[in-house]
């Protein structure tokens, strides 16, 4: 009968005694052969031999039980009928993982299709193990070690211990086994990977070919992501969430009370003799359930086992788990009952009164008089396109508000631009309010972007923010932040000349030897080297200028599919095959940006002695991809334009950071804030 025929080792040598175990009454016992026989499973009947002291356990499916007799059939009915001619019943055995019964009955009857026993008015419990030992439910492993490789099933496991089996191919393969040495398990449902880990080997089975191992977990505490300093709280939240999952192992649905939330991750606890979390465990289909009804999905993992709890009581297990992936959406709402636990006037992305959102960045000054001159003719479609970023939530677009009693105090806003960089806009506060409102949003987008950084799906690999030199905020904190950490190709600053082009006049014929056309491979080289000449910083990489980028067309495509415009185009200004200047020409809705640095034209001189006069016949050639007044340039190196004596209305210094280096400008930050309270 395979594995079902094993020997008796669960049970002590006093089991029969009366002095040890807990008492059951047969309507206890009653109730739970009823369940067994319910939920289709097995108990084992435990046979002595009549002649040597050997006994083995055979699995039989009970039937319904009402009272005093109970009938049993044999699991496997075939194999029995041998094993009978030499072995005596000797008692009933039902285990459950982590306790067992002992049921010495009576037996009326037995033979090779089942067996009939009189249930005793009392029966004994005892306690087999101190964590539930849990059945695997159809899970594929893999067992490697130094290059032996063992093709097997998971049998049952704890979160501290687990066991396999299977059969190997080669026999003499098991020699090659060193039990002293770790093993690797790899442990897949359906082809989907579960779980994959260290295990020390605690014992060796083997009959022939089929083998079963017995691991005990190498570590119960993983690392998924790089460690970092700044890691933002997690709240307990009143009331707390509940974590609904179904487990990958057993396939049981488990309902467990949060402990604490992030937006990266999350704890559970667990009684630790009924736990089932495993540490390195993946659980797609994870549901995060708030009281309110709401629900969030993610895929997670479990990272961290603690027991904690005092001797002679029940311990608990308390688990600390990542998130992997969430649906953006999903993962938006997350962080906006997050931010609201931390400080209940910070909202994410929430609807907004677009008349009360005008309002205050008239007052605030944000649309100042030369700002509202070159937009105002547009104002009907920008009107409609803030109404669509503000209330519909694409998820290109993000903003951030402080709001007291209805009236908005600090406002800053976010989009992704690029294929994984998002600009930061639109930062701004009223200086009447008694809230350090304009400290609040911007330390409410600090504590997003960290939540987000190790997140794929929020394509958030650089930072990116044009503001003018003497815009004093501004300078403080990211141009302070890029001056004190000295590091270009980590965080970078780069001047630009910023101007209106409007062609005037007729268009003059183009000198010999010069040509504009969309850019190559090549010039994109090109460039790439001139600009880690000049600056070394990080424009190149952010704004995906490199030989096979596709990222932003992706991103193109992802404004489109949410009814937005956004086109790119790289041109290139060439004399006799040699590269003179770039052209990066991005046209999006009039308005997405304010100052309309995402719907402008970014030229990059390579050669500094190429006239003026062929960058302006370049510029008119590009106008005709813009509609209205002006089309906005912006010129870099910003001597160029000085030294050519080209139109100059203001400078604009791009400020760009590598995610990967969050943790210095968000320690920057905490220093320079440190003392400026956040509220009245």
């Amino acid at each position: 009968m395979g594995d079902a025929v094993t020997t008796l080792r669960a049970v002590p040598p006093d089991a029969e005694s009366p002095a040890t175990g807990k008492s059951v009454s047969r309507s206890h016992l009653v109730n739970r052969l009823n369940y067994i026989n319910f939920q289709d499973q097995t108990v084992l009947v435990c046979l002595k031999h009549l002649v040597y002291d050997d006994a083995i356990l055979l699995p039989a499916r009970p039937e319904p039980c009402a009272g005093e007799e109970l009938l049993c059939r044999w699991d496997e009915p075939g194999s029995v009928q041998q094993i009978l001619k030499t072995y005596r019943f000797d008692y009933l055995l039902i285990a459950d993982g982590k306790k067992y019964l002992v049921v010495n009955s009576e037996l009326l009857s037995m033979d090779d299709t089942g067996l009939t026993l009189l249930l005793p008015t009392a029966c004994r419990e005892f306690q087999a193990r101190k964590i539930r030992r849990h059945p695997a439910n159809d899970i594929s492993a893999q067992l490697l070690q130094h290059g032996v490789l063992f093709d097997c099933e998971l049998v049952d496991f704890t979160p501290v211990t687990l066991r396999v089996t299977g059969t190997w191919q080669r026999p003499e393969a098991l020699n090659w086994i060193n039990a002293e040495e770790p093993v690797h398990l790899k442990l897949s449902r359906g082809g989907n990977l579960i779980f994959s880990g260290s295990f020390d080997i605690q014992s060796i089975n083997s009959d022939n070919r089929r083998c079963s191992f017995v691991l005990k977990q190498h570590q119960d505490n993983f690392r998924r992501f790089r460690p970092k300093a700044y890691r933002n709280a997690r709240k307990e939240l009143v009331p707390s969430p509940n974590v609904v999952f179904d487990h990958p192992l057993i396939g049981k649905r488990g309902n467990l009370k949060m402990g604490d939330l992030s937006g990266t991750g999350f704890s559970v606890e667990e009684s630790e003799g009924e736990s089932v979390l495993l540490p390195g465990m993946m659980m797609p289909g994870v549901k995060i359930t708030f009281a309110q009804g709401l629900t969030l999905e993610c895929l997670a993992q479990v990272l961290s086992r603690n027991v904690t709890g005092e001797e002679g009581e029940e311990k608990s297990a308390r688990c600390g788990c990542a998130i992997l992936e969430m649906e953006i959406h999903d993962h938006v709402k997350l962080l906006s009952i997050l931010h609201q636990a931390a400080d209940r006037n910070a909202y994410v992305s929430t609807e907004v009164d677009l008349d009360d959102l005008w309002d205050f960045f008239f007052q605030t000054g944000f649309i100042y008089p030369g700002k509202y001159a070159h937009f105002q003719a547009n104002k009907e479609r920008i009107k409609q396109t803030y109404a669509r970023l503000y209330n519909e939530n694409p998820h290109i677009a993000r903003h951030f508000i402080y709001l007291d009693r209805g009236a908005i105090l600090g406002h800053l806003a976010m989009v992704r631009f690029y294929q994984n960089s998002w600009l930061i806009h639109h930062h701004a506060a009223r200086k009447s309010a008694s809230v350090k409102a304009g400290l609040a949003v911007l330390e409410q987008v600090g504590q997003y972007l960290n939540e987000l950084e190790s997140f794929p799906f929020a394509h958030l690999r650089y930072v990116f923010c044009y503001y003018r030199p003497d815009n004093k905020f501004p300078a403080r904190v990211f141009g302070g932040f890029a001056d004190k950490h000295g590091d270009q190709k980590s965080c970078s600053l780069d001047l630009f000349a910023y101007s209106h082009y409007r062609p005037e006049g007729e268009e003059p014929p183009w000198p010999e030897q010069w040509l504009l056309s969309p850019s190559s491979d090549f010039d994109l080289n090109e460039l790439g080297r001139f600009y880690r000449h000049v600056s070394g910083g990080l424009m190149i990489d952010a704004f995906d200028l490199y030989p096979g980028a596709a990222g932003s067309r992706e991103v193109n495509d992802d404004y489109r599919n949410l009814g937005f415009h956004k086109e790119l185009y790289l041109y290139s200004l060439r004399k006799g095959g040699g590269l003179k200047a770039f052209f990066l020409v991005n046209c999006t809705d009039a308005g997405f940006n304010m100052a309309e640095l995402t719907n402008c034209v970014t030229v990059v001189i390579i050669d500094e002695e190429t006239p003026p006069e062929l960058i302006v016949l370049s510029l008119r050639q590009l106008s005709r991809h813009y509609q209205g007044e002006g089309m906005p340039v912006l010129t870099f190196p910003h001597a160029y334009v000085e030294e050519k004596g080209l139109p100059r209305e203001k400078s604009y210094l791009l400020w760009t950071l590598d995610m990967h280096y969050s943790d210095h400008f968000l320690q920057y930050c905490d220093g320079l804030f440190k003392g400026h309270p956040k509220g009245e």
